[in-house]
């Protein structure tokens, strides 16, 4: 991915973030693609087990708070609780 698209998608996961308008999964798929990192790279780089991040990516795994705490933590962001809109 060129530098200018992870700029623009650092902007979006940002902005999106902000808005409330974005999943965990999703989140973290966007930050790995913004540094540019393989599942196994991001994990090393956040110091979490690559299988941990790759099974939480799919949607199948169960990570501790510490852990997603490690694993947002590059960008600077919080976890947060908030009420679903009723739509």
């Amino acid at each position: 991915m060129k530098k200018e698209d992870r700029a623009t998608l650092r902007s979006q996961l940002y902005e999106r973030a902000k808005r409330a308008d974005l999943g965990l999964v999703e989140a973290v798929k966007m930050m790995r693609k913004i540094a540019g990192k393989t599942q196994a790279d991001y994990a090393a780089l956040v110091g979490v087990s690559p299988r941990v991040l790759i099974d939480f990516e799919r949607g199948v795994g169960n990570p501790t708070v510490k852990t997603l705490e490690k694993i947002i933590w590059p960008f600077h962001l919080e976890l947060t609780v908030r009420r679903k809109s009723q739509a």
